[in-house]
């Protein structure tokens, strides 16, 4: 079956931007994985419903999630995107963010329902941070630990 890259794209920031965490969860296999830059790696349906409904949504209000320039080969599909929130964080609450980054999504070609088997997107966590007056040295800390993951990850 082809993807329908901007439906698929379509529904997952409609989802996000309604709190659906049961919207957002059915595109995924049930094994699926979301890989989030704040919250992590979410594996399963009812993780990555959780995370959207009590994270995401736990912590802020109000998002916004544009993508553009979506490109999909059935396999492999990216999108530029902005994305924006208003926080609920505690000193900071009406707190307006955005940023910018790209998303990634895997799917595979050998089944029929197009869903989603991995979603990692890569933006500067550093600049959301700032923007909610996080301390130089929270945001420091918060760098070096994806930093350290990268390097694991890559084997550098």
């Amino acid at each position: 079956m082809a993807v329908d890259f901007e439906a698929v794209l379509a529904r997952f920031t409609a989802a996000v931007e309604a709190g659906d965490g049961e919207a957002l969860a059915s595109l995924f296999t049930p094994d699926g994985v979301y890989e989030d830059r704040f919250y992590g790696a979410k594996t399963g349906r009812d993780a990555i419903a959780e995370m959207l409904e009590h994270e995401f949504w736990g912590h802020a209000r109000g998002f916004r999630w544009r993508m553009f320039e979506p490109v999909c080969d059935g396999t492999l599909g990216y999108a530029r995107y902005l994305f924006s929130y208003s926080s609920t964080l505690a000193g900071v609450e009406g707190r307006t963010v955005v940023f910018d980054g790209f998303s990634q999504f895997r799917f595979d070609p050998a089944r029929d329902d197009a869903l989603i088997v991995r979603y990692r997107e890569q933006f500067n966590t550093g600049m959301a941070m700032a923007q909610l007056d996080f301390s130089p040295t929270r945001i420091a800390k918060h760098l070096a630990r994806i930093a350290e993951q990268l390097r694991i990850d890559s084997g550098f």
